[in-house]
């Protein structure tokens, strides 16, 4: 074949192929202007304009961090994808891939991590400034004998503002801005009909924005004690003042009958009986996450307990699926055997089918009271599959050696057939018998080649949440615990009980959990890969 070059100037020439067809260089579509660069700049205008309207949602949340994302991955995609050179090629398939390992994998790990020392959870999920407005307007009051104020629901720049008519003057006041006379407006049977500056909302329009109008709150007047106006139904506001007061000087609240809240350095303020007032703020805990996993006062004992039957379960499930694999590719490996393509194609079968609606399909069969298995199988036996633990966590395994064997029958099946049948022949040859070729030639050889497939299948099965959650939901739960931790809960779905199922969700003491998790099986793996590698020797 003959070859081409491309000269300085950008230009190709023309060669021939081995056939005596032309061959001609293409040129890439940072430097034409065909359709493929036609393409690529339309998507990449759909892909600019997306980051911008993020970039402007991150300008407008004030996540400086997302912003400053967002630009430099938006600049860096447009110099990747539009600037010419073979350098840079890789670059264009390997990016995509990177943004996507940034933001669904780095990014969560390091909010997991942050999140795991601080005090995140229910009661303490916001700022200081927005836990102490919460607690102003939580405990707010009318103020006894004022008047009601018929009002107009007004949308402007800066949000809501609320209308009312005095005599022949419109007074509007917003969030940031008490009530004052706003030159221009007009009023129509005590209503106000036009603001200047402001859209007068409708009832429809009204009904939209409830949930906004519903925290809004409007000063009377600049003297704190005449309070604000807040309206409940858009028609009709009144006058309403705080029981608590922040008290800057002293970083507490104090009640109306003189009761101070002090700030207990732990994310709340609390009374002089240490009844604290919710809702709290987000604080930097330090290590306080970790200890209360390990401390028997609070998660230590379900915690080892969970730790245990994680490992259990991993390890018994990665053993048993693996030896059942391995013994049905061992047998229908035979080429002696009749239809063997038919056996291995209904073999593969609950492995195509979609996992989590096979594991629904067994917690119906295995239901205590109207299951296939206790009502048909077992002629109308109460055995308690789900509900007795040592029973459920057989359920479990079971349940999970169905999903898990055609995987193990399927690799397996292939490491079989890559092992040299002139092996075999030799060791026939030296007189080995089928249990001594099993030992000393196909079950090394296979573990070269399925080994790392092993070490992710325990990784998989030790956050299999699926399985728990769908078959048991971790049941049966101990009633004796105050966690809600059930008998075949595993280190995932308690992580999942903590930050979601529990009487309070506390998010940072799940995220202290996940990263031990994370540690868990990052070590576990990487001393099995480092043990595995004497295998690979056999080669």
């Amino acid at each position: 074949m003959s070859t081409s070059t491309t000269s300085r100037d950008g230009t190709s020439n023309r060669g021939e192929t081995g056939l005596g067809e032309p061959l001609e260089l293409r040129h890439s579509h940072a430097r034409g202007f065909g359709l493929g660069f036609v393409v690529k700049l339309i998507l990449m205008a759909g892909i600019n304009a997306f980051g911008l309207f993020g970039i402007l949602a991150a300008w407008a949340a004030g996540s400086w961090g997302i912003l400053a994302f967002l630009v430099i991955a938006l600049i860096v995609a447009d110099l990747v994808y539009f600037l010419p050179g073979k350098r840079i090629l890789p670059a264009k398939y390997l990016f995509p891939g990177l943004i996507f390992l940034l933001v669904f994998q780095i990014f969560v790990l390091l909010y997991t991590a942050t999140t795991a020392f601080t005090n995140y959870g229910d009661g303490h999920n916001s700022t200081k400034e927005a836990a102490i407005s919460q607690l102003t307007n939580t405990y707010e009051q009318r103020i006894e004998g004022s008047e009601a104020y018929p009002i107009t629901v007004l949308s402007g720049d800066d949000g809501l503002a609320l209308a009312t008519v005095e005599g022949d003057q419109v007074l509007v006041g917003t969030a940031d801005q008490a009530l004052a006379p706003l030159e221009g407006a007009r009023a129509s049977d005590g209503r106000v009909v036009e603001a200047p500056g402001f859209e007068t909302l409708d009832y429809a329009g009204t009904v939209a924005a409830a949930t906004e109008l519903s925290e809004l709150r409007v000063p009377v007047s600049g003297q704190e004690a005449e309070g604000v106006l807040r309206t409940d139904d858009g028609r009709t506001a009144y006058a309403y003042d705080s029981t608590l007061v922040y008290d800057e000087n002293a970083d507490a609240m104090v009640a109306d009958d003189g009761t101070v809240y002090a700030n207990n350095g732990e994310g709340a303020f609390a009374g002089p009986d240490g009844e604290e007032l919710r809702p709290g703020w987000q604080i930097f805990v330090g290590l306080d996450n970790f200890g209360a996993i390990f401390d028997p006062g609070t998660l230590g004992g379900p915690f080892v307990s969970v730790t245990l039957w994680t490992f259990a379960f991993a390890i018994l499930s990665v053993a048993l699926t693996f030896l059942l694999g391995l013994l049905l590719a061992i047998l229908f490996n035979d080429e002696k055997l009749k239809f063997r393509n038919f056996y291995r194609a209904i073999i593969f079968l609950p492995y195509a089918f979609p996992g989590f609606l096979s594991i629904l399909i067994w917690a119906g069969l295995l239901n205590t009271d109207y299951g296939f298995i206790n009502d048909v199988l077992l002629g109308g036996a109460a055995v308690p599959w789900l509900e007795n633990p040592w029973l459920a966590r057989l359920s479990l395994l079971l349940v999970n050696l169905w999903l898990g064997f055609p995987y193990m029958f399927l690799v397996t099946t292939g490491a079989l057939q890559a092992i040299p049948k002139e092996i075999y022949e030799s060791a026939e040859m030296d007189g080995a018998g089928a249990v001594r070729k099993f030992r000393s030639i196909t079950l090394p050889l296979l573990m070269v080649a399925v080994g790392p497939l092993l070490i992710a299948s325990f990784a998989m099965n030790f956050n299999n949440f699926n399985v728990i959650y769908l078959l048991t939901g971790g049941g049966p739960q101990n009633l004796e615990s105050t966690t809600g931790v059930g008998a075949t809960d595993i280190l995932i779905s308690f992580v999942y009980k903590i930050a979601f199922a529990g009487g309070t969700n506390d998010y940072g003491l799940a995220s202290a959990l996940s990263i031990l998790i994370f540690i868990m099986v990052a070590v576990i793996s990487a001393l099995t890969f480092r043990r595995s590698k004497a295998l690979e020797e056999i080669n």
